[in-house]
């Protein structure tokens, strides 16, 4: 096994990694270096940044050194462990490579790369169907191939899924590369869709990538990079990334935040802490030399980015990363849109969320895109096939739910309590965001440990649900705002009035 899973949240999980040189703890984003010039030098990525493993390109050191086989820690300075990727992005955005998927495998194995990549055909962001199919088809091929070219045991390798937004080659490519021997399974052309902010469909992606890939592998999400999306990728499941965006925007004097990118010359603070932000200030930053300015703003751009992967593993530890989501998608209405699409896959979140165990927090709702946590799903679906009233109680009251929690403890729950005699009557909660609560379960997590700011009125539907199939002979439901012994007399209906179903 190369890769061994801990604690999980939602999707995301918090994994290791082994390699020959050393492990990595996943959610982990891999900076992007160049093989023979960088802004910042590799050796300080560890040194400095803490960085044990980067990603360079197996294909740019080909084209450069030709027949030579250079160390590619000792050609980078890094004394970590490498991935290498094979060219496949070079023949995405200019149409070919000069080196064929055999000679980049054994390329990658002779400058000593401890994670590489076959030659795969990106399908990219605008492939018509025709195309797609061409380079899942090809991809598989080629992967298939790659087993048997392999010599060095000690080096992983990479799979990569292609499909593009043509979810049902995704779904296949994922089923055919999990059959073959790889460590990790990069989700290959999503940088054209990331590009245009396009999230939703990257959602569709990669949860279409991971419901057919071995659980025990890794995703790797080729190119994601930006700290506002990371928490979303993690949270349906991405192990691992790789960005240039540090060095990319610092040349274009982008700054880079937990939220979203600034302009430099636009900016009147820095917002930051970090090396670069404490040292200067805005004006003697914007009044260096453009090189140095350069190297300035990409330490601060790499620092911004893994101060944020560390906020989502603090997060998922905790078993907040829902929280974390509900904070970062409203940085920008596209990443909002990804991160509503959620609701799509509820019930994919819903079994790959541990249940609760130790970490029992208060949880929090803010509107509708809330209702669909794991918690509620998981709640609701438990209480529609586990859940028997209790033997006699065959009259129903619903009472909304109170601003005291637990509810059975409320000043509403004893008024109701004296004023309904006799032992017939079984009380039960109403509202959002988890629907019908029995008394008898309001104390179990998490009916009681929440707050929320959705007060919209709960369904029909919700109540009709609760109510099949239970046996009950009358049903007392009392508005919102209104006391049981105020209304009682108009309250008291027959189950088929209030619910439409028979009792």
């Amino acid at each position: 096994m190369s890769f061994e899973v801990g604690d999980r949240d939602l999707a995301g999980r918090i994994g290791v990694l082994h390699t020959r040189r050393g492990d990595v703890e996943t959610p982990y984003l891999m900076p992007v270096v160049n093989p023979v010039r960088n802004s910042i030098p590799p050796p300080e990525l560890r040194e400095l940044f803490g960085f044990p493993m980067i990603i360079t390109n197996s294909y740019l050191i080909l084209k450069h050194f030709g027949s030579e086989k250079p160390d590619v820690h000792k050609l980078t300075g890094f004394d970590g462990i490498v991935m290498t990727d094979s060219g496949a992005y070079q023949l995405l955005i200019y149409g070919g490579v000069e080196t064929n998927p055999k000679e980049i495998v054994h390329y990658q194995e002779c400058i000593k790369s401890d994670l590489g990549v076959i030659l795969d055909v990106p399908t990219g962001g605008y492939a018509t169907r025709e195309e797609a199919e061409a380079t899942v088809e090809e991809t598989i091929r080629r992967a298939k191939a790659s087993v048997g070219w392999r010599r060095d045991d000690s080096m992983l390798w990479a799979g990569p899924v292609q499909g593009g937004r043509h979810l049902d080659l995704i779904r296949r490519s994922a089923k055919a590369m999990g059959k073959l021997d790889f460590d990790t399974h990069p989700l290959g052309s999503p940088v054209q869709i990331m590009e245009e902010y396009d999230y939703a469909p990257l959602v569709d992606m990669i949860v279409t990538a991971k419901q057919n890939l071995p659980p025990e592998r890794p995703l790797h999400l080729f190119g994601a990079g930006h700290p506002a999306m990371l928490a979303l990728a993690v949270a349906l499941g991405c192990d691992l990334f790789d960005s240039a965006a540090y060095a990319l925007f610092a040349k274009d004097d982008r700054y880079m935040t937990p939220a979203r990118t600034l302009r430099l010359d636009e900016m009147t603070e820095l917002p930051c802490s970090c090396q670069i932000c404490s040292r200067m200030s805005l004006e003697e930053l914007l009044q260096l030399p453009k090189k140095e300015r350069e190297v300035a703003l990409a330490r601060h751009n790499l620092h911004s980015t893994q101060q944020e992967l560390k906020t989502i593993k603090q997060s998922l530890r905790e078993g907040s990363l829902w929280e974390l989501l509900e904070v970062r998608s409203r940085s920008h209405p596209r990443l909002f849109e990804g991160f509503r699409r959620l609701r799509r896959y509820s019930k994919y979140l819903e079994e790959k969320d541990p249940v609760a165990g130790s970490r029992l927090r208060g949880l929090f709702f803010f509107d509708e895109v809330s209702r669909h946590r794991p918690e509620v799903l998981r709640y609701r679906s438990r209480l529609r096939e586990r859940y028997r009233k209790p033997a006699g109680k065959d009259v129903l009251v619903l009472i909304p739910y109170t601003s005291e929690k637990p509810f059975n403890r409320s000043k509403e729950y004893k008024e109701a309590s004296s004023c309904l005699e006799g032992d017939g009557h079984h009380f039960c909660f109403y509202g959002r965001p988890f629907g019908v609560v029995p008394a008898e379960l309001a104390q179990t997590y998490p009916l009681s440990q929440f707050e929320s700011a959705d007060d919209s009125p709960i369904g029909v539907g919700v109540i009709k649900d609760f109510i099949k199939g239970k046996g009950y002979r009358r049903v007392i439901i009392v508005s919102p705002g209104n006391r049981l012994r105020m209304s009682r007399a108009s309250t008291v209906e027959s189950v088929s009035e209030v619910a439409g179903v028979k009792a």
